[in-house]
Protein backbone atom coordinates (compact mmCIF):
# COMPACT_ATOMS: atom_id res chain seq x y z
CA UNK A 1 0.00 0.00 0.00
CA UNK A 2 1.38 3.43 -0.93
CA UNK A 3 1.20 6.75 0.83
CA UNK A 4 -0.82 9.44 -0.88
CA UNK A 5 1.78 12.05 0.07
CA UNK A 6 5.25 12.19 1.56
CA UNK A 7 4.35 13.79 4.87
CA UNK A 8 6.10 11.82 7.60
CA UNK A 9 7.68 9.36 5.15
CA UNK A 10 10.79 7.74 6.57
CA UNK A 11 13.03 4.73 6.04
CA UNK A 12 14.77 2.30 8.37
CA UNK A 13 18.48 1.64 7.88
CA UNK A 14 20.29 -1.65 8.53
CA UNK A 15 23.42 -2.31 10.56
CA UNK A 16 25.23 -5.65 10.48
CA UNK A 17 22.39 -8.23 10.62
CA UNK A 18 22.51 -10.53 13.64
CA UNK A 19 24.98 -8.35 15.52
CA UNK A 20 22.57 -5.77 16.92
CA UNK A 21 23.58 -6.66 20.50
CA UNK A 22 27.19 -5.57 19.89
CA UNK A 23 26.54 -2.49 17.76
CA UNK A 24 28.01 -0.20 20.43
CA UNK A 25 31.22 -2.24 20.44
CA UNK A 26 31.33 -2.19 16.64
CA UNK A 27 31.11 1.60 16.80
CA UNK A 28 34.67 1.69 18.21
CA UNK A 29 36.48 0.38 15.09
CA UNK A 30 34.07 2.29 12.85
CA UNK A 31 34.78 5.56 14.67
CA UNK A 32 38.51 4.78 14.49
CA UNK A 33 38.19 4.37 10.71
CA UNK A 34 36.41 7.71 10.36
CA UNK A 35 38.99 9.48 12.53
CA UNK A 36 41.80 7.91 10.48
CA UNK A 37 40.11 8.94 7.20
CA UNK A 38 39.50 12.53 8.32
CA UNK A 39 42.96 12.93 9.87
CA UNK A 40 44.85 11.22 7.04
CA UNK A 41 43.22 13.13 4.20
CA UNK A 42 43.40 16.45 6.07
CA UNK A 43 47.09 15.82 6.66
CA UNK A 44 47.64 15.10 2.94
CA UNK A 45 45.95 18.41 2.06
CA UNK A 46 48.04 20.31 4.63
CA UNK A 47 51.32 18.76 3.45
CA UNK A 48 50.65 19.52 -0.23
CA UNK A 49 49.56 23.08 0.58
CA UNK A 50 52.49 23.86 2.89
CA UNK A 51 55.31 22.28 0.88
CA UNK A 52 56.25 24.32 -2.25
CA UNK A 53 58.08 21.36 -3.83
CA UNK A 54 54.75 19.49 -3.94
CA UNK A 55 53.00 22.18 -6.01
CA UNK A 56 53.01 19.90 -9.06
CA UNK A 57 50.21 18.29 -11.13
CA UNK A 58 50.52 14.87 -9.48
CA UNK A 59 50.04 16.34 -6.00
CA UNK A 60 47.21 18.63 -7.10
CA UNK A 61 45.34 15.52 -8.24
CA UNK A 62 46.23 13.83 -4.95
CA UNK A 63 44.68 16.81 -3.14
CA UNK A 64 41.51 16.37 -5.22
CA UNK A 65 41.41 12.70 -4.21
CA UNK A 66 41.84 13.64 -0.54
CA UNK A 67 39.01 16.22 -0.71
CA UNK A 68 36.76 13.66 -2.41
CA UNK A 69 37.54 11.08 0.28
CA UNK A 70 36.72 13.63 2.97
CA UNK A 71 33.38 14.32 1.28
CA UNK A 72 32.59 10.62 0.95
CA UNK A 73 33.41 9.99 4.62
CA UNK A 74 31.30 12.95 5.73
CA UNK A 75 28.37 11.67 3.61
CA UNK A 76 28.19 8.24 5.26
CA UNK A 77 29.19 9.34 8.78
CA UNK A 78 25.84 10.69 10.15
CA UNK A 79 23.72 7.56 9.66
CA UNK A 80 26.56 5.18 10.59
CA UNK A 81 27.02 6.91 13.94
CA UNK A 82 23.25 7.11 14.40
CA UNK A 83 22.89 3.33 13.99
CA UNK A 84 25.92 2.09 15.91
CA UNK A 85 26.19 4.65 18.72
CA UNK A 86 22.67 6.01 19.23
CA UNK A 87 20.75 2.96 18.03
CA UNK A 88 18.54 5.17 15.84
CA UNK A 89 17.76 3.54 12.50
CA UNK A 90 14.96 5.77 11.21
CA UNK A 91 15.80 8.46 8.67
CA UNK A 92 13.41 10.96 7.08
CA UNK A 93 12.81 10.88 3.32
CA UNK A 94 14.40 14.28 2.62
CA UNK A 95 17.47 13.46 4.72
CA UNK A 96 17.76 10.10 2.95
CA UNK A 97 17.56 11.70 -0.51
CA UNK A 98 20.16 14.30 0.45
CA UNK A 99 22.50 11.58 1.70
CA UNK A 100 22.20 9.41 -1.40
CA UNK A 101 22.84 12.48 -3.57
CA UNK A 102 26.10 13.28 -1.77
CA UNK A 103 27.26 9.65 -1.55
CA UNK A 104 26.77 9.01 -5.27
CA UNK A 105 28.15 12.43 -6.22
CA UNK A 106 31.39 11.94 -4.28
CA UNK A 107 31.69 8.37 -5.61
CA UNK A 108 31.59 9.65 -9.18
CA UNK A 109 34.02 12.42 -8.26
CA UNK A 110 36.46 9.82 -6.92
CA UNK A 111 36.19 7.78 -10.10
CA UNK A 112 36.76 10.92 -12.19
CA UNK A 113 39.79 11.95 -10.12
CA UNK A 114 41.29 8.46 -10.48
CA UNK A 115 40.86 8.78 -14.25
CA UNK A 116 42.56 12.20 -14.20
CA UNK A 117 45.43 10.71 -12.18
CA UNK A 118 45.78 7.90 -14.74
CA UNK A 119 46.08 10.53 -17.48
CA UNK A 120 48.66 12.36 -15.35
CA UNK A 121 50.78 9.18 -15.09
CA UNK A 122 50.41 8.58 -18.85
CA UNK A 123 51.66 12.07 -19.71
CA UNK A 124 54.50 11.90 -17.13
CA UNK A 125 55.79 8.59 -18.53
CA UNK A 126 54.98 8.86 -22.24
CA UNK A 127 55.63 12.60 -22.77
CA UNK A 128 57.94 13.71 -19.92
CA UNK A 129 59.31 16.71 -21.85
CA UNK A 130 55.79 18.12 -22.35
CA UNK A 131 54.49 17.26 -18.86
CA UNK A 132 54.81 20.79 -17.44
CA UNK A 133 53.32 22.47 -20.51
CA UNK A 134 50.39 20.05 -20.91
CA UNK A 135 49.30 19.94 -17.27
CA UNK A 136 49.45 23.57 -16.23
CA UNK A 137 47.74 24.85 -13.08
CA UNK A 138 44.88 26.58 -15.00
CA UNK A 139 44.17 23.39 -16.97
CA UNK A 140 44.14 21.31 -13.78
CA UNK A 141 41.75 23.82 -12.18
CA UNK A 142 39.43 23.61 -15.21
CA UNK A 143 39.61 19.82 -15.10
CA UNK A 144 38.70 19.87 -11.40
CA UNK A 145 35.74 22.15 -12.13
CA UNK A 146 34.60 19.83 -14.93
CA UNK A 147 34.73 16.86 -12.53
CA UNK A 148 32.56 18.70 -10.00
CA UNK A 149 30.02 19.87 -12.60
CA UNK A 150 29.82 16.40 -14.17
CA UNK A 151 29.30 14.65 -10.82
CA UNK A 152 26.71 17.09 -9.47
CA UNK A 153 24.87 17.57 -12.77
CA UNK A 154 24.35 13.86 -13.38
CA UNK A 155 22.97 13.24 -9.88
CA UNK A 156 20.60 16.18 -9.43
CA UNK A 157 17.71 14.39 -11.24
CA UNK A 158 17.96 11.20 -9.11
CA UNK A 159 16.62 12.54 -5.78
CA UNK A 160 14.07 14.69 -7.61
CA UNK A 161 12.64 11.62 -9.39
CA UNK A 162 12.70 9.54 -6.19
CA UNK A 163 10.86 12.33 -4.36
CA UNK A 164 7.91 11.94 -6.75
CA UNK A 165 7.41 8.24 -6.04
CA UNK A 166 4.95 6.78 -3.51
CA UNK A 167 6.54 4.34 -1.04
CA UNK A 168 5.16 1.13 0.44
CA UNK A 169 4.63 0.56 4.13
CA UNK A 170 7.69 -1.71 4.31
CA UNK A 171 10.55 0.76 4.22
CA UNK A 172 13.53 -1.29 5.41
CA UNK A 173 16.73 -0.46 3.53
CA UNK A 174 19.48 -3.05 3.16
CA UNK A 175 22.40 -0.73 3.98
CA UNK A 176 23.53 1.63 6.75
CA UNK A 177 23.07 4.64 4.47
CA UNK A 178 20.73 5.60 1.65
CA UNK A 179 21.67 4.47 -1.85
CA UNK A 180 19.70 5.06 -5.06
CA UNK A 181 18.93 1.41 -5.99
CA UNK A 182 18.03 0.59 -2.39
CA UNK A 183 15.49 3.43 -2.04
CA UNK A 184 14.09 2.84 -5.54
CA UNK A 185 13.20 -0.80 -4.71
CA UNK A 186 10.82 0.36 -1.95
CA UNK A 187 8.63 2.41 -4.28
CA UNK A 188 5.05 1.26 -4.93
CA UNK A 189 5.09 2.48 -8.52
CA UNK A 190 6.74 1.86 -11.87
CA UNK A 191 10.45 2.69 -11.47
CA UNK A 192 11.51 1.82 -15.01
CA UNK A 193 12.59 5.41 -15.81
CA UNK A 194 14.53 5.69 -12.54
CA UNK A 195 16.23 2.36 -13.21
CA UNK A 196 17.21 3.29 -16.77
CA UNK A 197 18.52 6.68 -15.66
CA UNK A 198 20.54 5.08 -12.83
CA UNK A 199 22.05 2.58 -15.27
CA UNK A 200 22.88 5.41 -17.70
CA UNK A 201 24.70 7.36 -14.96
CA UNK A 202 26.68 4.31 -13.84
CA UNK A 203 27.72 3.31 -17.38
CA UNK A 204 28.56 6.87 -18.49
CA UNK A 205 30.71 7.54 -15.41
CA UNK A 206 32.07 4.51 -13.57
CA UNK A 207 31.90 2.33 -16.69
CA UNK A 208 33.60 4.80 -19.02
CA UNK A 209 36.13 5.86 -16.38
CA UNK A 210 37.22 2.29 -15.64
CA UNK A 211 37.66 1.50 -19.36
CA UNK A 212 39.73 4.66 -19.90
CA UNK A 213 41.88 3.89 -16.84
CA UNK A 214 42.64 0.41 -18.22
CA UNK A 215 43.37 1.93 -21.64
CA UNK A 216 45.73 4.49 -20.04
CA UNK A 217 47.69 1.74 -18.34
CA UNK A 218 47.84 -0.23 -21.57
CA UNK A 219 49.50 2.78 -23.21
CA UNK A 220 51.76 3.30 -20.18
CA UNK A 221 52.85 -0.35 -20.31
CA UNK A 222 53.56 -0.03 -24.04
CA UNK A 223 55.77 3.00 -23.36
CA UNK A 224 57.56 1.36 -20.44
CA UNK A 225 58.36 -1.78 -22.42
CA UNK A 226 60.03 0.39 -25.07
CA UNK A 227 62.52 1.75 -22.51
CA UNK A 228 65.89 0.04 -22.92
CA UNK A 229 67.11 0.24 -19.31
CA UNK A 230 65.56 -2.20 -16.84
CA UNK A 231 66.21 0.21 -13.97
CA UNK A 232 64.40 3.00 -15.81
CA UNK A 233 61.46 0.69 -16.56
CA UNK A 234 61.12 -0.21 -12.88
CA UNK A 235 61.44 3.44 -11.89
CA UNK A 236 58.65 4.43 -14.28
CA UNK A 237 56.35 1.64 -13.10
CA UNK A 238 57.06 2.47 -9.45
CA UNK A 239 55.51 5.93 -9.93
CA UNK A 240 52.20 4.18 -10.78
CA UNK A 241 52.01 1.81 -7.79
CA UNK A 242 50.15 4.22 -5.49
CA UNK A 243 47.58 5.04 -8.14
CA UNK A 244 47.03 1.37 -9.03
CA UNK A 245 46.41 0.62 -5.33
CA UNK A 246 43.89 3.49 -5.14
CA UNK A 247 42.08 2.19 -8.25
CA UNK A 248 41.91 -1.35 -6.84
CA UNK A 249 40.68 -0.09 -3.46
CA UNK A 250 37.86 1.81 -5.15
CA UNK A 251 36.74 -0.53 -7.93
CA UNK A 252 37.24 -4.04 -6.46
CA UNK A 253 34.59 -3.84 -3.68
CA UNK A 254 32.24 -2.02 -6.06
CA UNK A 255 32.50 -4.83 -8.63
CA UNK A 256 31.97 -7.43 -5.89
CA UNK A 257 28.92 -5.56 -4.60
CA UNK A 258 27.47 -5.32 -8.12
CA UNK A 259 28.01 -9.05 -8.71
CA UNK A 260 26.23 -9.94 -5.46
CA UNK A 261 23.30 -7.65 -6.32
CA UNK A 262 22.97 -9.20 -9.78
CA UNK A 263 23.78 -12.88 -9.20
CA UNK A 264 24.12 -13.55 -5.46
CA UNK A 265 20.47 -13.83 -4.53
CA UNK A 266 21.34 -16.45 -1.91
CA UNK A 267 24.13 -14.38 -0.39
CA UNK A 268 23.65 -13.41 3.23
CA UNK A 269 22.54 -9.84 4.03
CA UNK A 270 25.79 -9.40 5.98
CA UNK A 271 27.83 -9.82 2.78
CA UNK A 272 25.97 -6.91 1.16
CA UNK A 273 26.60 -4.67 4.16
CA UNK A 274 30.27 -5.64 4.57
CA UNK A 275 31.07 -5.12 0.89
CA UNK A 276 29.37 -1.72 0.97
CA UNK A 277 31.52 -0.82 4.00
CA UNK A 278 34.63 -1.91 2.09
CA UNK A 279 33.59 0.19 -0.90
CA UNK A 280 32.69 3.41 0.95
CA UNK A 281 34.86 3.29 4.09
CA UNK A 282 38.13 1.62 3.06
CA UNK A 283 39.43 3.95 0.29
CA UNK A 284 39.27 7.14 2.43
CA UNK A 285 41.20 5.33 5.18
CA UNK A 286 43.85 3.58 3.08
CA UNK A 287 44.50 6.09 0.27
CA UNK A 288 46.48 8.48 2.54
CA UNK A 289 48.42 5.51 3.96
CA UNK A 290 49.32 4.19 0.50
CA UNK A 291 50.42 7.58 -0.82
CA UNK A 292 52.41 8.36 2.33
CA UNK A 293 54.27 5.04 2.15
CA UNK A 294 54.93 5.14 -1.61
CA UNK A 295 55.55 8.87 -2.15
CA UNK A 296 58.94 9.91 -0.84
CA UNK A 297 58.29 13.67 -0.77
CA UNK A 298 55.12 13.30 1.30
CA UNK A 299 56.75 10.78 3.62
CA UNK A 300 59.73 13.05 4.27
CA UNK A 301 57.50 16.07 4.88
CA UNK A 302 55.39 14.15 7.40
CA UNK A 303 58.49 12.80 9.16
CA UNK A 304 59.82 16.34 9.35
CA UNK A 305 56.49 17.52 10.79
CA UNK A 306 56.41 14.87 13.53
CA UNK A 307 60.09 15.30 14.35
CA UNK A 308 59.59 19.06 14.67
CA UNK A 309 56.63 18.48 16.99
CA UNK A 310 58.67 16.04 19.05
CA UNK A 311 61.55 18.52 19.30
CA UNK A 312 59.19 21.32 20.35
CA UNK A 313 57.66 19.10 23.05
CA UNK A 314 61.09 18.15 24.41
CA UNK A 315 62.21 21.80 24.40
CA UNK A 316 59.09 22.76 26.33
CA UNK A 317 59.73 20.00 28.90
CA UNK A 318 63.37 21.11 29.29
CA UNK A 319 62.23 24.64 30.09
Amino acid sequence: MADSNHTGTSFFLTGLPGLEAVHKWLSIPLCAMYVAALAGNSLILWVVRSEPSLHQPMYYFLSMLAMTDLGLSASTLPTMLSIYILGVREVALDVCLAQLFFIHTFSIMESSVLLAMAFDRFVAISKPLHYGTMLTSPRIARLGLAIVVRSIGLHIPAPIMLKQLPYCRTRLLSHSYCLHPDVMKLACADTHINSVYGLFVVLSTLGVDSVLIVLSYGLILQTVLSIASKAERLKALNTCVSHICAVLLFYTPMIGLSMIHRFGRRASPSSHVLLSYLHFLTPPVLNPVVYTIKTRQIRLRMLHLFRSDGTNIRDAQDR
